[in-house]
């Protein structure tokens, strides 16, 4: 049977996944790909962010797609590494599945504020949008689906891609509550922080919604 690790030991080991998840957060996969793939520097057009729908104004469907797919991967790879990393540095007798939930949901939300601050641009970022999903698809698949689910329809009928992220975050800690999710109180707390760091992120969108001005998904502002 595995001793017990010290204090320290364990207090050092779990930063781990938290540090990971926020290095992870912090690849601007979006300038990345465009300037692979001869686009320049996507925080020069549009409104100038990193994320998949700055990149569609690029015309290149692929890139955005792609885009998104990697933004909201580094969310669950967060999330899925901390977890398997918690389960093998701890044996059954120093180890519980609160604590295993509770350093993920840490490491989620590291990644996103590693997306949105990211380290490698002067703390600069995206949104946040597509890598709260991955955390939350993750953390709570039925919220997580849920939460994609509101974020397609929300765009689709306000063809704005600001209404669609704002109200998916939202929707996630609300669905984790309401569905009843294992560990939900945890879950819905990080949720909600990562609700909150997405849509104060998203200030100036509602500025323009307000205003009226909001750009339309695919149209430059």
């Amino acid at each position: 049977m595995a001793s017990e690790p010290s204090g320290s030991l364990v207090s050092a080991f779990l930063l781990l996944p938290v540090v990971f998840g926020y290095l992870i957060g912090s690849i601007p996969f979006g300038l990345l790909l465009t300037r692979a793939a001869g686009a320049g520097d996507i925080r020069a057009i549009g409104s100038g962010n990193i994320g998949a729908t700055n990149v569609l104004r690029t015309g290149r469907k692929g890139l955005a797609a792609l885009t998104l797919l990697l933004d909201g991967g580094k969310g669950a790879a967060a999330v899925f590494f901390s977890a398997l990393f918690y389960v093998h540095v701890f044996a059954k007798d120093t180890g519980t599945i609160r604590g295993l939930v509770v350093w993920s949901c840490l490491a989620g939300v590291a990644a996103v504020a590693g997306h949105v601050f990211p380290v490698w641009l002067k703390f600069k970022g995206g949104k946040g949008v597509a890598t709260a999903l991955g955390v939350a698809l993750m953390l709570s698949p039925t919220a997580g689906i849920g939460a994609m689910i509101t974020w397609l329809l929300a765009a689709g009928i306000s063809r704005t891609s600001s209404i669609g992220g704002i109200a998916a975050v939202v929707a996630a800690p609300v669905l984790a509550t309401v569905l009843g999710v294992p560990m939900a109180p945890v879950i819905t707390l990080a949720l909600a922080a990562i609700a909150v760091l997405v849509v104060w992120r998203h200030r100036d969108n509602i500025r323009r919604l307000i205003a009226g001005t909001e750009p339309r998904i695919g149209r430059r502002p």
